[in-house]
């Protein structure tokens, strides 16, 4: 619940009255016309009620159904507000406060849908007009209601994990060592120590002696998808945050359905970090942490230690356009952990359209750092389509062991 302060003005009519009450009587005392100061005498009178009528309200109290509201793209949820009049009378009339980010329709009395097409952080308001004086005052003032919180759509299509050593931790992950599993590896003779589950009777029955089945080892990953969300200049560039989370959102949500831990690290004017964890409430907390990068957090370029889990697959979305943030993958492939980086951009951060020289110059640029990341262990890949994630992190995987081969 709260409480906004009226200030209030004269309304039109009352604006209206002042005007003609004002009129007549000037030109009856000026022309000696006693016909137009009688003219004038019931809108003085009426200007005059004023003061006998109820004391105007000093502010409004409001009450919304809910403090914060969730949702995703395209969707659409319900909230009821009750405004009401303090301190005083009002004639209270609520309408939506127009906004180019979020709609909001009124769909009955007191009750309202809001919906948002792009995902982001708006504070939904609404319009409160009050009336007093019998109409010749008037008041209005935009009044916040509650938080809307739209988080980003992800394509449902899986994306790949690039090959790494993963923690000793039983997931959906197939691996190249015999353990607890359900796949078949191998068969070989039985030694002593092996459990007795894992006899296999047919095949003891025909070669005389006992075999047992291996079994390939599942285990699970740590995922953290690390985001640029550095300010970037007009263009191209700044358009490519909208990709950026959206990349995100699919690499996390696509670590969750495997059971994989999945974390986030949103690397811009500050630093913030969510440690990874598995579930889905963890999958609306990373959406919370994106939502509130700007909030604040450590201050610095380098990704801290505790924000990352031993071992984990860092996958990286940017321009690649800042020096300091290609230096941070390079710091977090020093500490042992797979990263790849997507290239988010699509093509040259310019406003204007570069003539062929300058165009093939840059894209040879753009091509020489992803040769030297990839050198170095961090292998770049552009991600033109929006909807060909995978396909982009499986080049980038191949990329990374054919490089990790030639050394």
């Amino acid at each position: 619940m709260t409480e906004h302060q009226l200030t209030w003005r004269a309304s039109p009519a009352a604006l209206a009255l002042t005007t003609c009450a004002a009129v007549a009587l000037t030109a009856g005392v000026v022309g000696r016309w006693w016909e137009l100061i009688v003219f004038a005498a019931p809108m003085l009178g009426a200007l005059g009620t004023v003061m006998w009528l109820p004391r105007p309200a000093i502010g409004v109290r409001v009450e919304a159904s809910a403090r914060m509201l969730r949702c995703f793209e395209s969707e659409s949820v319900h909230f009821s507000v009750d405004v009401t009049a303090c301190g005083g009378a009002a004639e209270l009339e609520v309408a939506p406060a127009p906004s180019d980010g979020y709609t909001v329709e009124p769909v009955g009395d007191g009750d309202y849908v809001v919906s948002a097409d792009r995902w982001g952080r708006y504070e939904s308001a609404l319009t409160v007009t009050a009336r007093a004086g019998g109409g010749l005052l008037t008041a209005s003032l935009p009044v916040p209601v509650t938080e809307l919180r739209v988080f980003p759509l992800a394509p449902p299509m899986p994306t790949p994990l690039p090959h790494a050593t993963l923690p000793d931790r039983i997931g959906a992950h197939r691996t190249r060592r015999f353990g607890s599993g359900v796949e078949f590896g191998d068969i070989r003779p039985h030694a002593p120590g092996d459990p007795l589950r894992s006899v296999n009777w047919p095949v003891s029955a025909r070669r005389g002696r006992l075999h047992v089945t291996e079994r390939i080892m599942d285990r699970a990953a740590d995922v953290v998808a690390v985001l640029d969300t550095t300010p970037q200049a007009p263009g191209p560039a700044s358009e490519s945050l909208h990709r950026t989370v959206r990349g995100a959102t699919q690499v996390v949500q696509t670590a969750l359905q495997r059971g994989d831990r999945a974390g986030v690290v949103v690397h811009g004017l500050r630093l913030r970090w969510l440690g990874a964890d598995i579930g889905r409430r963890q999958f609306y907390r990373i959406l919370d942490t994106v939502l509130d990068s700007e909030a604040g957090a450590a201050e610095g370029t380098l990704v801290p230690r505790v924000a990352l889990p031993p071992r984990a697959v860092v996958i990286a979305f940017s321009t690649m356009l800042d020096t300091n943030f290609a230096l941070s993958l390079l710091e977090l492939r020093r500490r042992g952990h797979v990263v790849v980086a997507v290239d988010v951009l699509r093509g040259p951060p310019f406003e204007y359209e570069l003539d062929p020289m300058t165009g093939r110059m840059w894209r040879l640029e753009r091509r020489n750092m992803y040769r030297n990341m990839g050198v170095l262990g961090v292998p770049v890949v552009a991600w033109d389509d929006d909807s060909a994630l995978d396909l982009a992190l499986a080049l980038a995987d191949r990329a990374r062991r054919r490089s990790g081969a030639l050394r």
